[in-house]
């Protein structure tokens, strides 16, 4: 019993290590193997590096393209009837006449696949025989090879601006410090460079790397489409192991920059590599008028059921009606009959050979043909073209274009989707002192106004520019006189990587750095805070002992840490990918150090005069300053707000004048300005993983504090003086996710200490600060203000629409850090929970920070967006934004974006419990439909199928709701969905703030699936990727947060105004065209169809045709087939020009008006009386006469073709010299075949023949009579009622369709008309209180009712000075501002909608608070 169980205990660990050994991927080098021994490599069986993603090869091509095409029903359905009438008994045509029309149509998808796999074929051959160099054992060095050969396990030597082949593990790099710099433009887009590290133990090498001598076993994980992490560990012979992750590994697609070689041994090959895992290709998504026509085309198999049983019932009854057998009825060989039942049977199945057309069989094939057209005509629209970073438009999904013309909800993310992502430095607080920037705001605002060339923007860029840094070298004009393009391998496809060798950008004429546009890199600084570091900048070097030694280092520090605190790579602008490491050499500026602090004596008296005190209000904006010229002297803009404060900044000004009249003595603007235009020789460009870096770096240098340099060991920075201060890097600390925060630990050079800076997130660095001064009260109260203060301004800059960030640093002594530097390199060297473990350290390390001051960076909204989200708006369309930004950043950006209306009643639903969300969502609820009544019966058609609600019955636009990340969780959980959707759909926007990529896809399943409409999301970074895959339509923003979101998306644009054409033009078209062009194909199948289904009841329900079946199979492939392909493709309803001045048109796909269960009835019915006219009225004309089968066939055959025509003349709005060509074509081509067979057809269907049918009608004067007429008789009731609805009642489509008629001078009158009769007939009952909005922007107080309640209003409710204003500590709506806090805070007052301040959300009507 005891060596059952050891066993068992044997075999569970074994079972137990190779499930551990299945999640690890073990690697080892192939040259101990060889081409002879590698049978024996554990390597081989990894995949090559050889690629291939084409479907088919040419043996498996023609089984392969069948089957595939069999997945749809439509096919499998005619080749069963082709085989069907193969069997003799119930054959209706002869049996290989009936193969040929699927035969054709599976023929020309198989070409399109083919020629689609072919382009495949080609650009694998492209990409697999690129060169790269591989180290081979025999010849003891590295040779070249293609990329298909490269194998897991072989050393590749990479050089500089050289593609990286497969994902290679880092082992040796040219650089000293054993970095690697990466340029990921073809895998996510972005520009800017990624530094890479050698694997620990491998960098300290003085030697060149020596393959031979790697002896070490890689275990590394499975292959993984994650880009973002990846680990492991190398085991060395003495079983010693080194951790690695994803800052040691190239990843296949990438380029190398500014390194010039590096080996590494590769760990992933061709499609295990994590850049072929992430590419997959196009998405294939079913549009909702595929699933509506699947449905329809089960309605149509059950008529054509219908219509056969019809038929076999009826020759039943036919031969049964017989006393004898007649003579057409022949016995089998026993001389038996079929029976009445059997032949009713057969005759069955011989209704649906003849009838099967009735299933329109090229309806699929025609309408792939369509969207490509549709595609073509998306992709080649200018309008969609972004000039500026050369990007058009790129359809990703061929199959859902007409979705576009139904959207009902969008969302949006906010950071680089409605704004630029070109983070601009506003304002900041520093030690507790707010500097307003005003010149900085003047110079962005003319730049938004004005449409700059490049010579203007050269100008402007001179005038606005402080004195010291107006004297550049003619390299800084060069580089900054247009905003930068991006850079041209962001184009590149994914999987292709077309260079081996990509171009280096040394020799372009324009950088191509991210982040570094005009707008970004060109602070103006504000004059008092110039002033301020100029005096502790002199403090630093101890030149005046009489400035407060506390506030000199805080300003100093403040930009040290904006300089140093980053991943910042310096490059010159001649130079742009060429790192800069060792610092320039210095010019001597000419002044002494003593005269300096002479001039500074003289005038320190003057700076301290002027007020400065740091009690100054926010709302007080300094004046700042701006100099044509460095000779002439410092200007005083007239832009105070107060006269205080210009008094102090002139008399600051007279005194500076006095002090620059002296004979001989040099101001001190002119010391700095000399000391910093002749110390640096050139001009740096700041190459920053984020915009925010980027912004950050650019304002330090405003203030002259330059980043010059950067290694791993060392950054330098130049003072305003001139001085270059060298910092050793002792730790870096990256941002992440969980901490929101990153540090560098650095040695100062002056005072040696060490030093951590930290920048992040306000809300965790104000957690994180040291409130205790050591028993000092003095400081500690002194703290604790500057806290409070800065709590304030941070608030204000929120509600400004301004990122923010804090500053803080710390001093350790020496031994602490060693304790802790112990700590991080066992953290660094962990194979398990490495990740938790440094961060872990990272989190003790940032605690009891000293705050230095914070900053506000404005992410500029995109140019139209405004326009756009109200054109979208007047769409009936529903738009919630979904982002991770702070509440009031969003809510303010809301607002300036107009996705809130000054007049809308904004409810802010912010909690931490799941009864009080429920309480809040229940009294909002209620309070909503007291105002609306939403719920509505759903209507029904017939009283049995209900439609979806329309969408003209949405609410009334003046509700909007703003929830956080925390109620989302609690909603989630809570089982709450449904109230959140109730209180959303009588909302016209919802914002939801601090969500994460989790919550954006939960939010938009939720819509879609609950509410059961069309959803479209729209982002431009990876934390979108979620949200744009759960929604019907996904669209990318190809900008500047790289390709994932474009990777995931059906479209991709690049600017967020794109999207209004794209929905309200080409959108309405795609769905107006197709919808028109389905339902036209049932029309025309089923019209043609019943002549033969009516001809049964006159031939015996025999089965058989009065027209010639070769004349049949063609006129649906080729006689009626190009109109509705064209009509597809060029069709317009209505002008581009009107469908974007009268968005209103949107509604009409939203409706589903043009393709729906009542249309398609109607149609059908249609469909039926044109066949019964085109059917009767020859019959009744040849009534009685002696003429054959074929001659009163032809007729019929010919009337429908002009009838099925014509009706589709009708139906287009919009006719092209094409279209018309195409209509004569079909006819002519008509009766050219006919001619031609029934000329040369002798015996072709015996017993009946077509012989010269068509050449003797054409002499038949009653041939034409009915080939007028008939046509005539059919289409009149469609015409009187299009004729009827354009003269009563028209609709809102009908009216622009008659404003594009008229004449373009009275077509803007009109439009106004139409607008304004709209505009009438749904004004908002709320929006008639008559309340006024509050003041500007910039002038808010809490007086104007800043009702703004959140998750920490209760905890800061006993504050005095709070921003937020009063409020109730009861979970309720909080009414004007003159209720007290506990008054009536529970209940409302009647008079709801006048009752509320407008000044909530700054001018929202009310909240819902906590």
């Amino acid at each position: 019993m005891d060596t059952q169980n050891e066993e068992l205990e044997k075999r569970g660990k074994v079972r137990k290590r190779k499930k551990k050994n299945e999640n690890k991927r073990v690697i080892i080098s192939n040259l101990p193997f060889g081409s002879k021994k590698w049978k024996e490599n554990p390597n081989r069986y990894y995949d090559s590096n050889e690629i291939k993603t084409t479907k088919y090869s040419i043996l498996t091509f023609l089984p392969k393209n069948i089957y595939e095409q069999f997945h749809r029903f439509a096919n499998i359905y005619f080749v069963f009837i082709a085989l069907l009438n193969f069997v003799p008994v119930v054959n209706a045509f002869q049996p290989e006449v009936s193969v040929i029309p699927i035969c054709i149509i599976m023929a020309i998808t198989a070409i399109k696949d083919a020629w689609e796999d072919f382009r495949r074929y080609k650009l694998d051959k492209e990409i697999n025989h690129m060169g790269c160099y591989i180290y081979s054992r025999e010849e003891h060095a590295y040779v070249e090879k293609c990329w298909k050969d490269v194998r897991v396990g072989d050393f590749v030597q990479l050089q500089c601006n050289e593609t990286i082949p497969a994902d290679i593990l880092l082992l040796y790099s040219s650089d000293q410090k054993g970095i690697c710099h990466l340029e990921t433009a073809n895998l996510d887009g972005e520009t800017n460079l990624k530094q890479r590290q050698v694997v620990m133990g491998f960098s300290s090498q003085d030697t060149v790397f020596e393959p031979e001598f790697f002896q070490n076993t890689i275990v590394c994980e499975m292959p993984n489409n994650d880009l973002s992490t990846f680990k492991g560990y190398m085991e060395q012979p003495n079983h010693e192991q080194v951790g690695f992750n994803i800052e040691n590994l190239l990843l296949r697609g990438c380029t190398i920059r500014n390194t010039e070689a590096a080996v590494g041994i590769v760990i992933y090959a061709g499609h295990e590599t994590k850049a072929m895992l992430n590419n997959r290709g196009p998405r294939y998504k079913r549009s909702r008028i595929e699933q509506r026509m699947n449905m329809d085309i089960f309605l149509c198999v059950g008529l054509l059921f219908v219509m056969c049983l019809v038929g076999a019932i009826g020759h039943g009854i036919w031969t049964g009606n017989f006393s004898e057998h007649p003579p057409y009825d022949v016995p089998d060989s026993n001389g038996n009959f079929v029976s009445p039942v059997l032949a009713g049977f057969y005759m069955f199945l011989t209704m649906i050979i003849l009838l099967q057309i009735l299933i329109p069989v090229s309806l699929y094939v025609s309408i792939e043909l369509v969207k490509l057209g549709q595609v073509f005509f998306i992709h080649n629209d200018l309008d969609l073209y972004d000039e500026e970073a050369d990007l058009p438009i790129q359809c990703r999904a061929l199959t859902i274009t007409e979705d576009l013309g139904q959207i009902q909800y969008i969302f949006s993310d906010k950071t680089g989707t409605l704004t630029e992502n070109k983070m601009v430095f506003r304002r900041c607080t520093v030690d507790g002192i707010e500097f307003s920037h005003q010149e900085n705001d003047r110079r962005l605002k003319i730049q938004k106004e004005l449409d700059l060339d490049n010579e203007d923007f050269a100008k402007l860029q001179h005038f606005t520019l402080p004195p010291m840094n107006l004297e550049r070298p003619a390299t800084y004009l060069h580089n900054t006189v247009r905003p930068l393009r991006r850079c041209q391998s962001a184009r590149a496809r994914f999987q292709g990587h077309k260079r081996s060798r990509s171009v280096g950008r040394r020799d372009s004429n324009q950088s191509q750095v991210a982040f570094s546009s005009p707008i970004e890199k060109d602070v103006t600084p504000d004059s008092r805070l110039l002033r301020r570091v100029r005096e502790a900048a002199l403090q630093t070097e101890s030149f005046s002992p009489f400035i407060h030694m506390k506030t000199s280092t805080s300003f100093t520090d403040f930009f040290l840490a904006l300089a140093i605190c980053n991943t910042v790579l310096v490059s010159t602008t001649t130079e742009p990918r060429q790192r800069v490491t060792i610092p320039p050499p210095i010019k001597p500026s000419g002044i002494t150090l003593e005269k300096i602090h002479q001039i500074f004596q003289r005038l320190k008296l003057a700076s301290l005069s002027q007020s400065f005190s740091s009690s100054q209000s926010s709302s007080q904006l300094g004046a700042s300053f701006s100099a044509k010229n460095t000779e002439e002297p410092l200007e005083v803009l007239e832009s105070c707000d107060d006269e205080n404060d210009c008094s102090a900044s002139s008399r600051g000004q007279e005194l500076q004048d006095q002090g620059s009249t002296d004979i001989g003595t040099p101001s001190l603007d002119e010391v700095f300005r000399s000391a910093t235009n002749s110390s640096l020789p050139t001009d740096f460009c700041y190459e920053a993983e984020s915009p925010d870096e980027a912004a950050l770096v650019y304002a330090a240098q405003a203030y002259s504090f330059i980043l010059v340099s950067r290694t791993p060991e060392q950054v330098t920075v130049q003072l305003p003086q001139g001085t270059l201060l060298t910092f050793d890097i002792l730790c870096t600390l990256g941002f992440d996710s969980v901490r929101k925060r990153m540090s560098v630990v650095v040695r100062h050079p002056l005072t040696k200490e060490i030093v951590v800076y930290t920048k992040g997130a306000d809300s965790v660095i104000m957690d994180l600060l040291d409130d205790s001064a050591k028993g000092d009260i003095s400081t500690e109260r002194r703290l604790k203000r500057i806290k409070e203060r800065t709590q304030k301004h941070l608030d204000y800059y929120a509600r400004d629409g301004l990122r923010t960030l804090c500053i803080a640093k710390k001093v350790l002594n020496e031994d602490d850090f060693q304790k802790w530097a112990n700590f991080r390199r066992e953290a660094e060297a962990a194979i398990d929970n490495r990740e938790e473990l440094l961060i872990e350290t990272a989190q003790h390390l940032e605690t009891k920070l000293t705050l230095l001051g914070a900053t506000g960076i404005e992410d500029r909204l995109q140019d139209g967006v405004p326009d756009t989200l109200v054109s979208l708006r007047e769409a009936g369309i529903k738009i919630w934004v979904l982002t991770g930004d702070k509440q009031e950043t969003a809510v303010n950006i809301a607002y300036s974006c107009k996705l809130l209306n000054q007049r809308d009643t904004v409810f802010t639903i912010n909690t931490e419990n799941k009864e009080t969300c429920e309480s809040l969502l229940n009294l909002t609820l209620e309070e909503v439909k007291k105002n609306y009544e939403y719920d509505k019966p759903q209507r029904k058609l017939f009283g049995i199928i209900p439609t979806s609600p329309s969408v003209s019955e949405a609410p009334s636009p003046d509700f909007g709701l703003v929830i956080d990340g925390q109620t989302l969780n609690i909603i989630f959980q809570g089982g709450l969905e449904e109230k959140l959707l109730a209180l959303a759909r009588c909302c016209r926007s919802v914002l939801c703030c601090r969500a994460t990529p989790l919550h954006k896809s939960m939010v938009v399943k939720l819509v879609r699936r609950q509410l059961k409409v069309m959803t479209l999301s729209i982002g431009d970074g990876a934390n979108d990727v979620s949200m744009i895959q759960a929604a019907d339509v996904g669209i990318g923003i190809s900008g500047q947060e790289g390709m994932q979101a474009v990777m995931a998306s059906d479209f991709a644009i690049s600017r967020f105004k794109h999207l209004k054409k794209l929905l309200l033009v080409h959108g309405h078209w795609c769905y107006t065209r197709l919808a028109k062009m389905v339902i036209y194909f049932f029309y025309k199948n089923v019209c043609y169809v019943n002549l033969l289904f009516w001809y049964q009841f006159f031939c015996g329900f025999s089965g058989s045709s009065m027209v010639d079946y070769w004349q049949m199979i063609f006129f649906n492939l080729f006689f009626t087939s190009v109109p509705p392909l064209l009509f597809g493709v060029l069709d317009k309803d209505v002008s581009a020009e009107t469908l974007l001045r009268l968005p209103e048109l949107y509604k009409n796909g939203q409706n589903s008006e043009i393709y729906n269960l009542s249309t398609f009835i109607i149609t059908m019915l249609d469909a039926f009386y044109q066949s019964l006219i085109c059917f009767f009225v020859p019959y009744l004309t040849y009534k009685d006469s002696d003429i054959d089968v074929f001659s009163f066939g032809n007729p019929i055959n010919t009337i429908s073709l002009l009838t099925i025509l014509l009706h589709q003349a009708l139906e287009m709005k919009t006719w092209t010299v094409l279209q018309l060509v195409t209509m004569i074509c079909s006819v002519a081509l008509y009766f050219i075949f006919s001619l031609i067979y029934n000329a040369a057809c002798l015996a072709c269907n015996p017993p009946t023949n077509p012989y010269w049918i068509m050449e003797r009608q054409l002499k038949d004067p009653i041939f034409y009579f009915l080939c007028l007429i008939t046509p005539v008789i059919a289409l009149l009731p469609r015409f009187l009622i299009f004729a009827l609805r354009g003269t009563f009642g028209a609709s809102l489509i009908l009216k622009a369709q008659q404003v594009d008629k008229v004449p373009k001078e009275q077509q803007d009158v009109e439009i106004q008309k139409l607008r304004s009769r709209k505009e009438a007939t749904s004004r908002a009952p709320v929006a008639s209180s008559g309340a006024s909005a509050s003041g500007p922007l910039g002038r808010r107080t809490h007086e104007e009712g800043y009702y703004f309640f959140n998750r920490w209003a209760e905890e800061e409710s006993a504050a005095a000075d709070s921003s937020a204003g009063p409020f109730s500590g009861n979970h309720s709506l909080v009414p004007s501002g003159e209720t007290a806090p506990g008054q009536d805070g529970g209940k409302l007052t009647k008079d709801y909608p006048s009752n509320f301040n407008y000044g909530s959300h700054r001018r929202s009507v009310s909240s819902v608070t906590l």
